[in-house]
């Protein structure tokens, strides 16, 4: 929440597959978000499918009232790359759960995103943006609206490593997605004065639900579905429990003081075969940095450790 005790105004950009699942029952239960608008990119799975497991997440959770919409279904430069490997031919682990019918907003997404920044601006009720999928949106976003920024408090990301990457050896899946998208947000953000956090793979596996505490979940669709999500993670990972993996991210906006962060300069690999979207996390001296060839980068809060005890209780006890 605020500091005024009033819910914090929140917006998910998510490619729903079963770690953005978890994200987005968390947003929409917790009584301490406001969450105004769901925005869908083509990720973990195609844009379609996306679509259909957000509506039905929603709808899991209760929350038929947040409007939903459609945004980019490919990457700005190189063809959309899926995960099905990892969450399922659906996205949503084939868990046959029912299925949305609701419609989707008529907006694109980004039309979306800028009209609730627009709103929030203009009622100074400013949104926490926290993107979980591949930053395609945001960086059209910023990049079409750039007014929209004012009613931004700050963007949380799920994205990005300061270590070893997950797609591939140096990258993370959401920035090796779409690398330049994450090169555009961050500069994007940096000549706005936004100020961002990347929640990375340096945090994300660390808050770790237990078989035992999600077979525990139950008398709601919410906490059924959120039991079968671990479930599926623990399978996938054959081991006896599930991380929320994005939920974590969201964790961090309702309860900022479970995460350790470090200032540092971040930059996007673009172009190396082996390295394209590595996130270089610069930990050099100040006066190293100073003196880089390549001039300054755009400075932004780096996730490097987590109470994941602490979020993990925190998801289950809004879940449940």
């Amino acid at each position: 929440m605020t500091d005024s005790g009033r819910r914090t105004p929140v917006v998910l950009d998510v490619d729903t597959g079963l770690d953005d699942a978890c994200a987005l029952l968390l947003a929409a239960r917790h009584s301490g978000l406001d969450l105004k608008a769901v925005t869908c990119a083509g990720g973990n799975v195609g844009i379609d499918d996306v679509v259909r497991n957000t509506l039905t997440v929603l709808d899991a959770a209760g929350r038929p009232d947040v409007p939903i919409a459609r945004g980019a279904a490919v990457p700005l430069i190189q063809p959309v790359r899926p995960a099905r490997h990892v969450h399922g031919a659906d996205g949503l682990g084939d868990l046959d759960w029912p299925r949305s019918t609701r419609p989707t907003d008529p907006r694109h997404a980004v039309e979306l995103l800028r009209d609730v920044l627009r709103d929030a601006a203009a009622t100074g009720e400013l949104v926490t943006l926290i993107p979980l999928a591949p930053l395609t949106n945001i960086a059209l976003l910023l990049r079409t609206y750039p007014e929209a920024a004012a009613g931004l408090r700050e963007i949380v990301f799920m994205g990005g490593s300061a270590g070893v990457g997950n797609a591939t050896a140096s990258a993370e899946f959401n920035i090796w997605s779409d690398p330049e998208a994450a090169a555009i947000v961050l500069a994007a953000a940096n000549d706005l004065g936004i100020s961002v956090t990347m929640y990375g793979l340096d945090v994300f596996y660390d808050v770790v639900v237990t078989l035992e505490q999600a077979r525990g979940l139950s008398g709601s669709p919410s906490a059924e579905l959120a039991c079968k999500l671990i479930e599926k993670r623990s399978e996938r990972y054959q081991s006896d429990g599930g991380s929320i993996g994005d939920g974590g991210a969201v964790c961090a906006v309702i309860d900022p003081s479970g995460l350790t962060t470090e200032r540092h300069p971040v930059r996007v690999e673009l172009s190396g075969g082996w390295s394209r979207g590595r996130t270089i996390v610069d930990t050099r001296t100040a006066s190293d940095q100073a003196n880089d060839v390549q001039g300054p980068a755009p400075v932004i809060q780096v996730a490097t450790a987590v109470d994941a005890k602490r979020y993990a209780d925190l998801w289950l006890a809004t879940v449940r």
